[in-house]
Parts: structure tokens; C-alpha cells; sequence
């Protein structure tokens, strides 16, 4: 995968909240040059909240490769999975990643059409009766069938890099979490259960809820000096 970390995620939303925080900072400016009133104190504590939320939903979230694993960004909360620990990623509405016993889900990754919503929904409930070995056969044999959409690509991609690190000799994997390079390039945060050998550990985002609650609490008072 090299040094280098490209986050993956879905550009529309990304576009949208870039042009939204734009929208957002012109009428902050024109608020604070014309706007002496507490009427424009509230305008300015609602924008606020509204560019907490386009950052939370559109621009925070995705899913980051690293030399050790997987970050999955969600709006709220991160987890990060280990490539040793990743047994399986589908997509059902959402792009899923599996470990021994749990499933986690990515939540900008998503599929947009209904009959291919219902379609992996099905493939996946019909997995449940097979064997893993099955699963993946059929899986595999579906993909090869059809295009895939961009979101079924991604999550090939992921099944074919865990694999391959998992074939990786132990003097091939990285001793520690991982570097500081690949973290700087691809944005990803720092997690203490972020070893290559942990167990996916999900936390709450401070970045997030910063975003939310600041906002938030500024609205609060401009209402009540009001």
C-alpha cells in the first residue's frame, strides 16, 4: 500500500460541506461587518451549528487503510480493526466490516440504489446458512458476474489486502502501531488499541462532539441574552 494513506469515502457529501462551511463563513462575515443586534447574535450561533453538523455528517466521516489496519470514521465514534483481526467486509446498505464475533459498519460507505440494498441484504442473510469457505466463493463469483459498483470495489479491495497481510511473514508487519507517516497522511486519528495485534476498540470522537456541543452551547446563551 506504500507510505502514503488515501482515505476512502464518498466525494458528493464531501463537496457538499466544503460549499455549505463556504455559505457558512460569507454570511458569518457579513454578520459580524452589518449585524450589531442580538437577532444576528442567534444568526451566527445558528450557522455555527449548522457548520458543526455538515463537518460531523459530511466531511468527518471515512475509512482509512494504515500499515496496521483499518480506521472506520463515523460521524461519532472510530474504531479501528486490526488487519489481523478483519475476517470479512460486505456491503448491505453499508460497507461492513467483520471480526471474530462483531461487525462494524462504515458509515459514509454506503449503497444508494434499494434493489441492490435488498439484493446484498438477501446474499447476506443466504450467507448465514453456508459455510465461510461458501460465502466467500459465492461472494466472489457474484462480483466476477456483474461491474462492480464502487462501493462493492472498495470492499473487495479491503477483503484482498487482508488476506495478502495476513500471508505476509511476521517480519513483514509492522512491530508497532502504526507510523507516524501514514497517520499523518492519511488523517487518521491516534487510538491507543490502534496495534497492529489489538482488539478493535471503538471510542467516542472529542473532534465530533466539540463540533456539536460548542455550537451548540453558544446558541443557548445568544437566546438567553436575547
Amino acid at each position: 500500500m506504500g507510505g502514503a494513506v488515501k482515505p476512502l469515502t464518498r466525494p458528493l457529501p464531501r463537496v457538499l460541506g466544503w460549499c455549505w462551511l463556504g455559505l457558512v463563513a460569507l454570511n458569518l462575515l457579513d454578520l459580524a461587518l452589518r449585524g450589531r443586534t442580538s437577532a444576528a447574535l442567534v444568526a451566527g450561533a445558528v450557522l455555527l451549528a449548522s457548520a458543526g453538523v455538515a463537518y460531523v455528517v459530511a466531511l468527518r466521516p471515512k475509512l482509512t487503510p494504515t500499515e496496521a489496519g483499518v480506521w472506520l470514521v463515523n460521524p461519532l465514534r472510530d474504531v479501528f480493526v486490526p488487519w489481523s483481526a478483519l475476517t470479512w467486509v460486505d456491503v448491505t446498505d453499508v460497507l461492513r466490516v467483520h471480526t471474530d464475533g462483531r461487525v462494524f459498519r462504515s458509515w459514509p460507505l454506503r449503497e444508494s440504489r434499494p434493489a441492490k440494498v435488498r439484493d446484498n441484504l438477501r446474499s447476506v442473510e443466504a450467507g448465514m446458512t453456508q459455510p465461510p469457505e461458501d460465502t466467500a466463493d459465492r461472494a466472489d463469483a457474484a462480483a466476477a458476474s456483474r461491474p462492480p459498483r464502487p462501493v462493492d470495489a472498495m470492499a473487495q479491495w479491503l477483503r484482498e489486502e487482508a488476506q495478502r497481510r495476513k500471508a505476509q511473514p511476521p517480519a513483514g508487519r509492522p512491530e508497532g502501531g502504526v507510523s507516524g507517516g501514514a497517520e499523518a497522511d492519511g488523517g487518521a486519528p491516534t487510538h491507543p488499541g490502534s496495534e497492529a495485534g489489538g482488539e478493535p476498540a471503538p471510542r467516542w470522537a472529542p473532534d465530533a462532539l466539540a463540533a456539536l456541543l460548542v455550537p451548540a452551547v453558544l446558541l443557548v446563551a445568544a437566546l438567553l441574552l436575547a
